[in-house]
């Protein structure tokens, strides 16, 4: 009979190379696969540890609330910005927040952070892995693995222009797409040539920039900027190295990983590059190996895709433990700013409930833009246009992508032969979400702030985790001095707060900045003492008119139930609770207000923007 050890790592090493010869069925590795297996096996530490996962187990619970930050999004002269940010969370938010996404801390080129020079190190001037421990150890933390690209200027691209050393074969380039499997292609692919029209992505530079190296000139692989080249995971040693990272993080106190433009991983001739099975199988691989190092380690695909393809990184339960609600933050700014909750209720009423093991990540603002194309198939173009509109008179900015197109006008009725044409489109809104509820499609009012916090009542009541960007959680404006200075429409909403400054404005209570942080922060301190609240709990869409949104969200042992209402228009209105349904034999009373509910059949008056959280208990 087999040690129960030794089966263990029998049924992990089994798991393992099904995944991995799924992934790698089209190439040609160097080694075997079960080299592979032993090798990332020793990587991760599997021979010396190994944890068990329970399927289906919710690491999470209503206590949960992200905080999304930059490392130096406060600064303080005295201090390194890590241990600014350690401070300001236990002094402002020491009984609301318990988990923190810091962006990526390490040494960079350019894009904030996301052009990674080097995986291993913390950027100095952010602090270093000790002040990284530090906050793990009063928090959950949630780290980018930024896994699709590094910077042009880290030292395996210097080595892949060298032709030598780590890193030397770690790109992926136009040679690479050419040989890859159903690829008819060429030996050399141009940045004009018609295989790569079918190529999605969310910019509008060239897809490709030429570099000149040691064995010639290469066309190297750029989704995002020509400083963020693309990493070539057909070679196995590329796997290797970011599961030596992955390790890292885990022993440095990481317990969330973020996995950053995941869609676009895997590529191949023929396709549009981006969700394909490889990279859902690699998604798979790595949730295997982390979890089996730490039980209680969550991963979060991080896929800015339309709704019902981003869905499919939940697998069966296999893939990611959480997805990036991304639709939410575009249908519940465009419902605040009309008045209208109608495409809000259809989406919500469309969600499939996470199972048990999984759960969503729910947001309405972060670092990136408000993007534009989870709405694909939820929004009307028109709609879309008017969101646009309303956000550039709001002062925002608009971020675009190329996309191709049929050319009805060039199409050849004898030949039956459609010509293509490319146009750009509109990708995410660049804007703080304090100055995107400022005012609705008729301009600005009076209600901003009541918007403001009817948006983040609705967020942190619906089904999944709630993550909040630290601007949102300071009320803070658009910053047009950062925008001018780096000509990066993010930056409008990457303001740098000096703690000196920051501490006056919350030391006023009639700050928005102040009102902000105390309004969000109650309603924070509510949710965590509700079990109906549970990322897993039931949730049930209410139908009570368009400008009026509401849903039902009942405790997983059925104890509680809590009917969250939200005037979502900038007029009085009044809700029969009989439309409800509240049952009779129960007590009620509204969790923000603190108003009991004396007569279940009473009308009530909703204030413009005003939400009821109303309990059972």
């Amino acid at each position: 009979m087999l040690n129960p050890k030794i089966d263990l790592q029998l049924q992990l090493q089994q798991r393992l190379a099904q995944q991995l010869s799924t992934i790698y069925a089209d190439i040609n590795l160097p080694i075997s696969i079960a080299s592979l297996v032993a090798e990332l096996m020793s990587t991760m530490r599997l021979t010396e540890q190994l944890h068990t996962p329970t399927p289906q187990v919710n690491h999470w619970s209503e206590k949960d609330t992200i905080l999304i930050t930059y490392g130096d999004s406060i600064v303080h002269s005295d201090e390194k910005p890590l241990q600014t940010l350690h401070h300001f969370l236990q002094h402002y938010c020491a009984d609301t927040i318990n988990s923190v996404h810091i962006l990526p801390f390490f040494p960079y080129s350019s894009d904030d952070g996301f052009s990674v020079i080097d995986y291993a190190s913390v950027n100095e001037a952010l602090g270093d892995w000790s002040d990284i421990k530090q906050i793990a150890q009063s928090h959950h933390l949630m780290s980018d693995l930024v896994i699709n690209h590094c910077s042009s200027r880290s030292k395996w691209f210097d080595n892949f222009i060298r032709g030598e050393g780590t890193g030397h074969d770690y790109f992926y380039t136009a040679t690479t797409y050419a040989n890859s499997a159903y690829s008819n292609a060429c030996d050399t692919i141009t940045r004009s040539d018609d295989s790569i029209e079918a190529v999605v992505r969310p910019r509008t530079s060239p897809l490709f920039r030429s570099t000149t190296t040691a064995s010639g000139k290469q066309q190297v692989w750029c989704t995002f900027s020509h400083d963020q080249v693309d990493l070539d995971f057909t070679n196995p040693k590329v796997l290797i190295n970011f599961v030596s990272i992955i390790r890292q993080y885990l022993d440095n106190g990481i317990k969330i990983f973020r996995l950053d433009a995941i869609a676009f991983l895997w590529k191949k001739a023929g396709t549009q590059c981006i969700n394909l099975p490889e990279t859902h199988e690699m998604v798979r691989l790595l949730r295997t190996l982390i979890e089996h190092a730490r039980a209680d380690a969550v991963i979060i695909t991080e896929t800015n895709i339309p709704n019902k393809e981003n869905l499919t990184y939940f697998g069966n339960g296999n893939e990611a433990h959480c997805i990036y609600n991304f639709a939410l933050p575009p249908l519940l700014v465009n419902t605040l700013i009309t008045g209208n909750c109608q495409y809000l209720k259809q989406w919500m009423m469309s969600m499939p409930p996470a199972q048990n093991g999984t759960a969503y990540f729910n947001f309405i603002a972060s670092h990136d833009g408000i993007g534009l194309r989870p709405t694909e198939g939820l929004l009307s173009e028109q709609e879309i246009n008017q969101l646009v509109t309303t956000m550039q008179e709001f002062g925002g900015r608009i971020s675009w992508r190329t996309v191709t197109v049929n050319d009805s006008s060039t199409e050849n009725a004898q030949t039956k032969v459609v010509q293509t044409k490319k146009t750009q489109q509109p990708y995410e809104l660049n804007i703080t979400l304090y100055d995107a509820l400022q005012g609705t499609t008729k301009g600005v009012d009076e209600w901003g702030h009541a918007r403001f916090i009817c948006a983040h009542a609705i967020m942190l009541a619906l089904e999944g985790i709630p993550g909040i960007y630290i601007h949102s959680l300071l009320g803070t404006s658009n910053d047009y001095k950062k925008l001018e200075h780096t000509s990066h429409n993010r930056a409008i909403n990457r303001h740098r707060w000096d703690l000196d400054t920051l501490s006056l404005e919350l030391g006023d209570p009639k700050s928005q900045h102040a009102r902000a942080l105390h309004d969000i922060n109650h309603l924070i301190t509510l949710r965590t003492a509700q079990p109906a609240f549970h990322p897993n709990a039931t949730q049930f869409t209410l139908q009570l008119g368009e400008q009026v949104f509401g849903f039902w969200r009942q405790s997983i042992d059925r104890s509680q139930s809590v009917f969250c209402i939200s005037n979502i228009a900038d007029t009085q209105l009044t809700l029969p609770l009989a439309s409800v349904n509240l049952i009779s034999s129960d007590f009620w009373y509204d969790l923000i207000s603190g108003d009991t509910i004396e007569d279940i059949n009473q009308t009530l008056t909703l204030q413009p923007y005003q939400t009821l959280w109303l309990s059972n208990r």
